[in-house]
């Protein structure tokens, strides 16, 4: 075993569990809740294997990871790496991030990814449907401008807690 791979190890296990980031979230006014894309060399391309490391959004390679950030930027948890062609909602889901928000009532601030993971994650209001007149889409309103503008400066923390883990 390298060096390297012991330091690993031991890191991984002197890191939180899903359960103890839920307690320490339970303390909290809110948590933030945002995944992001480690990028990776590519994998295995001559067998087709690299596809689901592929992110189309990121146009790369990489490993999807959620990380739940407490209101000032700091790392609660971050959870086991997925390929990163997994979309933020399904990663989410499949740690059991979701749930355990919506069973301990934790309000998580969170960007349009989570759209639909709850009562407790708040997420930032979306342009509204097309106009069928105009066939554009209807621009928001100011108060809903404000509202998001507010909501993104609560996320602003958690998006400095991604930055920090590509550093």
């Amino acid at each position: 075993m390298t060096m390297s791979s012991r330091a690993l190890n031991l890191l991984a296990a002197k890191a939180p569990t899903l359960e103890q980031a839920i307690e320490v979230a339970r303390r909290k006014a809110f948590v933030i809740l945002d995944g992001t894309l480690l990028r990776i060399d590519r994998v295995g391309m001559a067998s087709g294997y690299d596809r689901a490391f592929y992110s189309g959004k990121h146009k790369a390679h990489g490993l999807n990871v959620q990380v739940i950030a407490n209101p000032i930027g700091r790392l609660v948890w971050i959870s086991p790496p997925l390929p990163g062609a997994r979309h933020d909602m399904g990663a989410a889901r499949e740690h059991g991030i979701i749930d355990a928000f919506t069973a301990h009532k934790i309000p998580a601030a969170a960007d349009t990814a989570y759209l639909g993971a709850g009562p407790t994650v708040a997420v930032p209001q979306r342009r509204r449907r097309k106009d069928p007149d105009t066939g554009r889409y209807r621009p928001l309103s100011r108060n809903q401008k404000d509202v998001n503008e507010a909501h993104a400066r609560r996320r602003g923390p958690g998006e400095r807690v991604n930055v920090e883990l590509k550093n």
